[in-house]
C-alpha cells in the first residue's frame, strides 16, 4: 500500500458523495491518483481514480476521465467494472470502479517473472476479456504488465484494468484522450507508432507483456525514436521460451499485423489448442497496405518452376499476347523501344526466359531509420541491376527474382520512376501486384510532401494503376525540436511542454504548451511555429494572456513558492467573496490577505500592478508604514488583514480604496511577498511605474542579504 503524502487529492476518512469513504491511497500516476474506498451503504470495497488538480482544467484529461466510464458497457469478469463518475464542487473529477485485490503482472515481473504454464492461463483469460471489449468495438491500446491484475493472486482470475486511453472504434467515436498516440512503447504494436490501431494491436501487446513477464525483464526498445522504430520492425527474441508459449507469442507479435491472429477469438482457439495453429501463406499478404516497414525477405515465395517447354512468346502469363504473330510483336516492340528493353519483353527473342510469377509482386520500402529494401520479381537483368543500384545507393539491399508475368512492357521503367519520385521522403513503401500499385509515404516537411504529391498528381507511370497516400511527418517529433521555439516566443516567463513523451511525440500525439503570454499575438505566433514543425500532430498552446506590465514584473520577482498568504477578494459595498476575481466599472474591490498561523515573524509586502503599468503599494505605504507580521496580526480579523478597503471606510480613516475606472480595463496582478527582513531602505511611493519597481526589486535582490521566503499572487480582472 502506498503511503499518503502532503498534497494528495484525498485523505483517509474523506467522504465522497456521501457514499464512498477513503481508506488509503493505492498509487499515483502522471495525471491521476487511485484510492481504496468503502461504500458506506453496501460496505463494498471500491477503487476511486481522481484527476490531479493541475489537469482538471484540461479538456483532454477531463474527457479521459469522464469517458473511461463508457467501458462499463463491457460485462465480463476479466474486465474491470466501472460504476460512476462524479465532479466535486472544487472541480476534482473522480471515477468509481471495482477494487481488484491482487498483484499486477508488473509485480510478478519485478519479482523475477512467472512460469510459462501460468502465463498460458493468464493469456487465455485476458483473451476472453479482449473478446468482450472488441465486441463493443473498444480497443484497449495500452495493455502492459501493470494493467493486468491477478485477483486473489490467481492466474485464472486475471483482470484487465485502466481503459483510460481505450479507443472506441465505432463510427464517429473518438478516442478517450483525443487522437494522440496511446500505449507504452515497450509493449505497443509497431503500427501504433504510425497512429494506426485495431484489435490486432491489443493481440501484439498481450504477447509482448506475456514474454516480459516470463523473462522477468522489461523489453529493450532502444534509447531514441529511431531505435524504437527499428526494433519494432523486428521479431521479438524468443530464445528460451518453451512451447507452446513460444509458438503463440511468435504469431501474436508479428511486426506485420496481417500475419498475426486476426481476432481475439482466433487467438483464444489457439490458446485452447496450440497444435491447431496453421502456417500462414506469408507471400499472400506481402502486398497488403501495411503501415510497418519490416524485412520480408524470408516471406517472398520463389517463382514457380517452369512446367514444360518455354513458349517463344515474350509474356507467358498473358494469353492476350500469345496470339500475336512474331512479326507483329517485333514491330510493336520496335515502337516501344527502350521501354520494352527495360520491361524484359525482348527476352523471348534475344535472351533467356524466366519462370512465370502470378501475381507479379514487388515491395520497395525505406524506413525513417534509413533502412531500405526491395523484394520481389523483376522482368529483366537490366531492371534488376538498375533497381539494385538505386537501393544500394541509399544504403539498402535488394533481393530480386527474375520472372515473367502479365505486366506492361514499361513496368520496369515505371517502377524506377516511382522510386525516384519518392526519394525525398523520410520513409515510403511501394507495393506492386501485376499492374496494381499502392504507394504510401511520410514527408518530413510540407514542401517535400507537396513535391512528391505533385509527382503523382497526373497519375502513375504508364502501365500502372493504384493509389498514393503521402502523409506529413516527421515520424517522431523530439521535445528538443520544440524547445528552441518556446525560448524564441517566451515573452512572459518560461514556457513548458506538458508531459512530453520521453522519446518523442508520435504522429498522433498532441503537443501541449503551457505558460503565460504578454499578448494574444505572441501566443498565436507560437502556435503557428510549432504547427510548422509538428506536421499533422494537433498543437494546443494553453496559458494565460496577461500584459506587458505584468510580464515585466513576473520576470524580476523573487523565485519563491507560495507561503499560504491567500488573497481574498470582496466588495466594498456588500458582503460576500468574489471568487472569480472579476469586477465591472464602478465597483469597489476589497483585498484581504491571510496571515498563516505558523508564521509569527517577518514582513509582508502587498502591491497591485495594473494593466497600464502602474504599481500601487498597498502595504507598506506612507499611511501604513508598519508591515511586520507582529503589527499586522494585532489588527487581523479571522486570520485576514485588509489591505484595500471599501470607499466609506477609507474616506473616514484615510486608508487605501479604489473603484474600477472604465479607462483602465484588463488584468491586474496582486503580489504578496513575505521576507525575513526589510526589502528596501526607504518606503516606496504609494504609486510608481512598473519599470521603477522592477529596478528596485533587482537592486534589492543584488544588494541585500534579506530573503524572500514566499510569493503569493492573484489576478484581478476589470471589465465593462
Amino acid at each position: 500500500m502506498t503511503s499518503m503524502q502532503p498534497g494528495d487529492i484525498f485523505s483517509p476518512g474523506d467522504l465522497l458523495n456521501n457514499t464512498y469513504r477513503i481508506e488509503a491511497i493505492l498509487g499515483r500516476g502522471g495525471t491521476s491518483e487511485v484510492y481504496k474506498a468503502r461504500s458506506e451503504i453496501s460496505g463494498r470495497v471500491m477503487a476511486v481514480k481522481a484527476l490531479r488538480a493541475e489537469f482538471a482544467s484540461n479538456e483532454d484529461f477531463l474527457v479521459l476521465m469522464t469517458r473511461e466510464e463508457d467501458v462499463r458497457e463491457i460485462q465480463h469478469d476479466a474486465v474491470v467494472r466501472y460504476f460512476d463518475t462524479q465532479r466535486m464542487p472544487d472541480g476534482v473529477v473522480y471515477l468509481v470502479m471495482d477494487y481488484v485485490d491482487g498483484p499486477g503482472l508488473d509485480r510478478k515481473l519485478a519479482d523475477g517473472g512467472m512460469p510459462a504454464s501460468d502465463l498460458l492461463v493468464v493469456g487465455r483469460r485476458v483473451c476472453e476479456g479482449l473478446i468482450a471489449a472488441h465486441a463493443r468495438n473498444i480497443v484497449h491500446r495500452d495493455l502492459s504488465p501493470d494493467n493486468i491484475i491477478l485477483r486473489n493472486d490467481k492466474a485464472g482470475q486475471a483482470v484487465i484494468i485502466d481503459f483510460g486511453i481505450a479507443k472506441d472504434t465505432n463510427p464517429g467515436a473518438q478516442t478517450i484522450v483525443g487522437n494522440e498516440f496511446a500505449g507504452k512503447y515497450a509493449y505497443a504494436a509497431p503500427e501504433q507508432l504510425s497512429g494506426t490501431t485495431d484489435a490486432r494491436s491489443d493481440i501484439y501487446s498481450l504477447g509482448a507483456l506475456l514474454l516480459s513477464t516470463f523473462r522477468g525483464k522489461k523489453p529493450d526498445i532502444g534509447a531514441n525514436p529511431m531505435e524504437v522504430v527499428k526494433k519494432k520492425a523486428e521479431p521479438l527474441d524468443l530464445e528460451g521460451v518453451p512451447e507452446p508459449l513460444r509458438r503463440l507469442i511468435t504469431k501474436m507479435c508479428e511486426p506485420n499485423p496481417d500475419l498475426r491472429f486476426q481476432s481475439a477469438e482466433a487467438l483464444l482457439e489457439a490458446f485452447k489448442d496450440p497444435d491447431s495453429m496453421k502456417e500462414d501463406d506469408l507471400a499472400s499478404v506481402m502486398l497488403d497496405d501495411a503501415t510497418v516497414i519490416a524485412p520480408v525477405t524470408a516471406r517472398v515465395a520463389p517463382a514457380p518452376p517452369v512446367q514444360g517447354p518455354i513458349s517463344e512468346a515474350p509474356q507467358d502469363a498473358a494469353p492476350k499476347r500469345q496470339s500475336l504473330l512474331p512479326v507483329m510483336a517485333f514491330v510493336a516492340l520496335l515502337a516501344i523501344g527502350a521501354g520494352a528493353y527495360f520491361g524484359g519483353v525482348f527476352d523471348a527473342l534475344i535472351g533467356p526466359r524466366y519462370p512465370v510469377a502470378d501475381p507479379y509482386s514487388m515491395i520497395i520500402e525505406k524506413s525513417s531509420t534509413g533502412n531500405a529494401q526491395a523484394v520481389g520479381y523483376v522482368p529483366s537483368k537490366e531492371v534488376e541491376a538498375a533497381l539494385t543500384e538505386r537501393i544500394e545507393g541509399v544504403g539498402g539491399s535488394a533481393q530480386l527474382t527474375l520472372a515473367s508475368g502479365d505486366i506492361s512492357p514499361t513496368w520496369g521503367i515505371g517502377l524506377l520512376q516511382m522510386f525516384e519520385t519518392l526519394l525525398p521522403l523520410e520513409e515510403f513503401r511501394i507495393a506492386v501486384s501485376d499492374d496494381q500499385v499502392n504507394v504510401t509515404g511520410l514527408a518530413a516537411t510540407k514542401s517535400d510532401q507537396a513535391m512528391v504529391q505533385e509527382g503523382f498528381a497526373k497519375g502513375f507511370p504508364e502501365g500502372f494503376n493504384g493509389t498514393a497516400e503521402i502523409g506529413l511527418g516527421p515520424r517522431f517529433l523530439l521535445p528538443n525540436d520544440v524547445h528552441p521555439l518556446l525560448e524564441e516566443h517566451a515573452d512572459c516567463g518560461p514556457l513548458q511542454l506538458m508531459a512530453p513523451p520521453p522519446i518523442g511525440y508520435g504522429l498522433e500525439d498532441r503537443v501541449i504548451v503551457n505558460g503565460r503570454f504578454a499578448n494574444e499575438t505572441s501566443r498565436s505566433a507560437l502556435q503557428a511555429a510549432i504547427s510548422d514543425v509538428a506536421g499533422v500532430r494537433p498543437v494546443r498552446v494553453e496559458g494565460e494572456v496577461l500584459n506587458a506590465s505584468l510580464c515585466r514584473i513576473d520576470g524580476v520577482l523573487p523565485t519563491a513558492g507560495p507561503g499560504g498568504f491567500d488573497i481574498r477578494l470582496g466588495y466594498g459595498d456588500r458582503e460576500g467573496d468574489n471568487l472569480a476575481g472579476r469586477y465591472q466599472v464602478g465597483e469597489n474591490p476589497t483585498i484581504d490577505v491571510r496571515l498563516p498561523d505558523e508564521l509569527t515573524e517577518g514582513y509582508l509586502w502587498v502591491s497591485v500592478v495594473d494593466v497600464q503599468g502602474v504599481v500601487f503599494h498597498l502595504l507598506p505605504n506612507r499611511t501604513r508604514p508598519d508591515n511586520s507580521l507582529t503589527a499586522l496580526r494585532a489588527e487581523a480579523e479571522d486570520g485576514f488583514v485588509r489591505v484595500a478597503f471599501g470607499l466609506e471606510e477609507a474616506q473616514a480613516s484615510g486608508k487605501l480604496a479604489f473603484t474600477v475606472d472604465g479607462s483602465v480595463l484588463g488584468k491586474s496582478k496582486i503580489i504578496a511577498l513575505h521576507s525575513d527582513g526589510s526589502l528596501f531602505d526607504d518606503l516606496r511611493p504609494t504609486t510608481e511605474s512598473v519599470e521603477s519597481y522592477a529596478e528596485a526589486l533587482i537592486a534589492a535582490r543584488e544588494a541585500s542579504d534579506v530573503t524572500v521566503t514566499s510569493l503569493d499572487s492573484a489576478i484581478l480582472t476589470t471589465e465593462e
